[in-house]
């Protein structure tokens, strides 16, 4: 198996994954896009800079809490839009080694992801607001911030050891006409800088925000879940703030909040399409994980866990979807399988009985897959399933897993 062939392996049957979104905009409180949405001069935002001084076990506290989770990744923002960076960058002195932390989060952060045995994922804005906003002409500024980025992307590549994932973001094209195909390649030559990348990370899985496909597509703060167009790996990533404002940096306030149940719902949908579930967490300046967030990742993590077999390494089926314009499963589930053993997810409690129209294959058995009771069935000749003697209400207050084997 070649290095692509066995990080796809991986990714596909990874399933979850942590985001962080963290730097100097988390001083402020109000999002990662606070230096744009509120016209603050890129000098002005440096000075908080003198300001930086988070907790100095923040990465353990994050890592520590994606692999109580379940996580089986993490992707950190090595440098967003305002262009800091949480590394120690030869290329520009805008990085948090020039505060009075004067430390490498990306150093830490890689170690407390090897000691916890998670994939290591950096973001990287290939945008940066320092030279898209000031008042020169783009062909003067453009220039300069891809030179930028091509070096801080080796630094990356270079310094960290063995890297997963690269997700990159905030593509542009400046100086490119809007109407030219393919402009934002144009303007990054992104084979040219993948080639590069991968030339340093052989193994690595790299997104399509480059103005390339490259390895896997993702999907943003979507709340209905489908698969990209022809997608052979996708991840949908959300923040837990649930408006389309899209707060994915530290908020004060965090007023809409998504639930618990609607976060493991959401990734439950991720995984019904052999989707990978990345949920972004936004820790505050000290770096601290705020509480309520905690409490999701404590109640995903825990329903994780205790139906880890139906979450792991299983794949889409269209077992019980008799024509492609059909639901899969009933009104109550859906299926997903892994080999011969097929995997009922009743998000909806049907009650003391269920009834599944169409089948494509003859069922064994059915079982609780959490506590292994035997539950009566009967199938028809066309396939349609019925499972009784189930307990009035729901086993689980999230959802309920049955676990079918196929004769």
């Amino acid at each position: 198996m070649d290095n692509q062939t066995a990080s796809k392996k991986w990714f596909e049957n990874a399933r979850l994954g942590m985001f962080i979104h963290w730097g100097l905009y988390s001083i402020l409180g109000r999002g990662e896009w606070v230096m744009r949405r509120d016209g603050i001069p890129a000098i002005e935002y440096a000075s908080l800079a003198k300001k930086w001084d988070p907790l100095p076990f923040a990465p353990e506290l994050w890592c520590r809490a994606a692999a109580e989770s379940g996580m089986k990744y993490v992707v950190l923002t090595t440098l967003h839009h305002d262009g800091f960076a949480l590394f120690d960058s030869k290329a520009d002195s805008f990085n948090s080694l020039n505060t009075p932390a004067q430390r490498d989060y990306v150093a830490e952060f890689v170690a407390a992801c090897r000691k916890y045995n998670l994939g290591i994922g950096f973001y990287y804005s290939l945008i940066d607001w320092r030279y898209s906003l000031s008042d020169k002409d783009e062909s003067q500024w453009g220039a300069a911030m891809k030179a930028l980025a091509y070096e801080q992307i080796r630094e990356l590549m270079t310094n960290y050891g063995k890297i997963d994932v690269l997700w990159y973001d905030g593509a542009c094209a400046p100086g490119i006409p809007p109407e030219m195909e393919n402009r934002i390649a144009v303007f990054w030559e992104s084979e040219k800088l993948n080639a590069a990348v991968r030339s340093l990370q052989p193994h690595i899985l790299i997104n399509d925000r480059s103005g390339t496909l490259q390895d896997f597509k993702t999907l943003e703060g979507v709340n209905i879940i489908r698969p990209p167009i022809n997608s052979e790996l996708w991840e949908a990533c959300l923040t837990l703030t649930d408006d389309d404002f899209s707060y994915w940096g530290h908020c004060k306030s965090s007023l809409c909040r998504r639930t618990s149940a609607q976060t493991i719902r959401m990734m439950l949908h991720t995984i019904e399409y052999a989707g990978n579930f990345l949920v972004n967490i936004s820790p505050g300046a000290d770096g601290v994980i705020p509480f309520w967030q905690m409490e999701i990742l404590g109640e995903l993590g825990n329903w994780v866990h205790e139906n880890a077999e139906a979450v792991y390494e299983i794949e889409r089926t269209e077992i019980a979807r008799e024509n492609p314009q059909s639901h899969q499963g009933n009104s109550c589930g859906f299926f997903t399988r892994h080999k011969k053993t097929l995997f009922f997810y009743l998000y909806e409690w049907p009650g003391t009985e269920t009834k599944i129209p169409y089948l494509r294959e003859k069922i064994a058995t059915v079982r609780f897959l959490k506590t292994g009771q035997s539950l009566n069935f009967s199938q028809t000749s066309g396939g349609a399933l019925t499972i009784s003697g189930m307990p009035e209400y729901s086993p689980d207050k999230y959802c309920t897993v049955l676990k079918m084997t196929t004769a």
